[in-house]
């Protein structure tokens, strides 16, 4: 008899659908932000959205005991992961509110590309990657305006969504002994950590004022706890290149929500880049690792072949 129940459900469903997922989040979270955003300075809009997902995230996996089992490597990595989302999100938002949040999204995608770039070992993969690149650039309309400053954390924070891409990825593949979710609570509650120093006064209001706090958590639930969650449920069973690749859905996502939600028609142009999106995506073929049983005898065969 088959497994049946909610991890029999999560086993089954292809990885895209979670990457799918997140991406649909990761334009809820900003809603809850722009209200935020009158309220709190960025830094304490940053401050909210970690610790509110922090905070769920203890609740549901308990990562001090994660921690407690992991060995020095491992810690290492959840220590720098939880840097570096503590980094990225205060650098996201002291970009948007100083440049055009369209700009931050075009200059995120562009170290992205690399990682895109250097699993794109057949041609069929670097074309899918060119049309993935035009089409967000035909989505975005790249342009770097905005304040010198804000261009400034915009870059920062795309080094850093790359460098998130890698320690996330290596987190669900690598670290033996804990899940990729469970990894993610404990760098979640290392991030606040991190974040506290430079940002607790900026998010000192908030405690008093219920609608804010409320905001706050919104944006942790549907900016960090579901987009990362389904991150980890993705990588788990995809390449890093294939998900770097799949970012280029993001701003296809923000279009077609753009569409059905607020009724915004697209542009000819704007569907052509989405075009150009879902047309990468469907060129694209994840390269599987040989198993190691056909490893061994092309080994053998090699060395026999040298023998004689």
């Amino acid at each position: 008899m088959p497994p049946t129940g909610p991890r029999a459900v999560l086993s089954a469903a292809p990885p895209w659908t979670y990457f799918i997922g997140s991406a649909v989040f990761h334009y809820l979270g900003p809603a809850f932000a722009v209200l935020l955003f009158n309220r709190l300075a960025p830094l304490g809009v940053a401050a909210l959205r970690i610790w509110s997902a922090a905070l769920v995230l203890a609740l549901w996996r308990r990562p001090w005991r994660t921690l407690a089992r992991l060995d020095a490597e491992g810690r290492r990595t959840l220590t720098a992961w939880g840097a570096v989302l503590a980094a990225m999100n205060v650098c996201f938002y002291l970009a948007i509110e100083r440049v055009p949040l369209g700009t931050v999204a075009a200059i995120e995608f562009l170290p992205v590309i690399v990682l895109a770039a250097l699993g794109a070992r057949t041609a069929r993969n670097l074309v899918a990657l060119v049309a993935a690149v035009g089409g967000v650039y035909v989505l975005t309309g790249i342009r770097l305006a905005g304040e010198p400053l804000g261009l400034v954390f915009a870059f920062a924070n795309a080094v850093l969504f790359a460098a998130y891409i890698v320690l996330a990825h290596r987190t669900a593949r690598r670290l033996r002994g804990i899940s990729g979710i469970d990894g993610l609570a404990a760098a979640m509650l290392i991030a606040c950590v991190f974040v506290a120093p430079v940002t607790v006064w900026q998010a000192a209001p908030a405690v008093i004022d219920p609608v804010t706090l409320a905001a706050g958590i919104g944006v942790g639930i549907c900016s960090s706890v579901i987009p990362y969650v389904c991150d980890q449920l993705a990588m788990a069973r995809m390449a890093r290149s294939t998900y770097a690749l799949l970012v280029a859905l993001l701003p296809a996502a923000a279009t077609v929500i753009g569409i059905v939600v607020l009724r915004q028609l697209p542009s000819l142009a704007e569907l052509a880049g989405v075009g150009l999106v879902v047309l990468s995506v469907a060129l694209h073929r994840e390269l599987r690792p040989l198993p190691a049983a056909v490893k061994t005898t092309l080994s053998q065969e090699g060395k026999a072949k040298c023998d004689t």
